[in-house]
């Protein structure tokens, strides 16, 4: 199955990141990035990568799975908190950094994003993944919680108040772009990640031969279209530092 959307962006920037760099491995700060499913990827492929979480337990997930897959000493695991990350890192020290999906739980978006700024070298990128407001919409309703899909249309933040929720807030296209432009970074992509691939059946996969290759195909066609862009799972920006 091809690359999916993020994936490939994620691939496109690093390349351009070892040229910048005269061939030497990028280097990726990963917030958030708790057990290291995006941090042992990027280090199987050549970077050396930064994790800041803080969450121990998940920080020793990410140290067994990396000595597993033999980056061990491709990777760094930091325990802390985001607000704290000017503390924990120095700036403009990482080529590509990584938010995703922390803007959703974190107590402010924007200092969380102004943070991630910070740590990206001048001409480095920020990647930020989010929960979409909209799908949690549709998805609640199609599954028959109408009351639910209803409060999270009214709600600007995308917040379940009063309930177990899990995430403080999720983002639409416009709010997601202003939230990066406000932060002082450029927005060069902003795409939808899951836009319909979550909604195939397994089943349907399965019984039809080369379906899951049509699917993956579909899926990268439909991440910058908009509406289908709109409603997907998750937004996804890849934003420039310019200064």
């Amino acid at each position: 199955m091809r690359p999916d959307a993020v994936q490939r962006v994620l691939d496109t920037e690093l390349t351009a990141a070892r040229d910048r760099r005269g061939g030497e491995p990028p280097r990726v700060l990963d917030v958030g990035g708790g057990t290291g499913v995006w941090a042992v990827q990027l280090a199987a492929a050549g970077c050396a990568v930064t994790v800041v979480d803080p969450s121990p337990d998940a920080l020793a997930t990410l140290t067994r799975r990396a000595a597993e897959a033999g980056v061990a000493d491709r990777v760094i695991a930091v325990q802390g908190d985001t607000d704290a990350l000017g503390e924990l890192v120095s700036d403009g020290a990482a080529d590509l950094v990584l938010g995703h999906g922390l803007l959703e739980v974190v107590d402010d978006a924007a200092t969380a994003l102004a943070a991630l700024a910070a740590a990206a070298a001048p001409g480095g990128a920020v990647s930020v993944l989010v929960a979409n407001r909209y799908a949690a919409v549709l998805h609640r309703a199609i599954g028959g919680r109408i009351v639910d899909a209803r409060r999270l249309l009214d709600d600007e933040g995308g917040q379940l108040a009063g309930t177990r929720d899990p995430l403080l807030r999720r983002f639409d296209v416009t709010g997601l772009e202003t939230l990066v432009s406000s932060a002082g970074l450029a927005v060069e992509i902003l795409q939808g990640h899951g836009v319909v691939a979550d909604l195939v059946p397994g089943a349907v996969l399965e019984a039809n031969p080369g379906a899951a290759e049509a699917l993956a195909e579909l899926e990268l066609a439909a991440a910058t279209r908009s509406p289908l862009r709109d409603v997907a799972a998750r937004l996804h920006v890849l934003a420039r530092r310019t200064g």
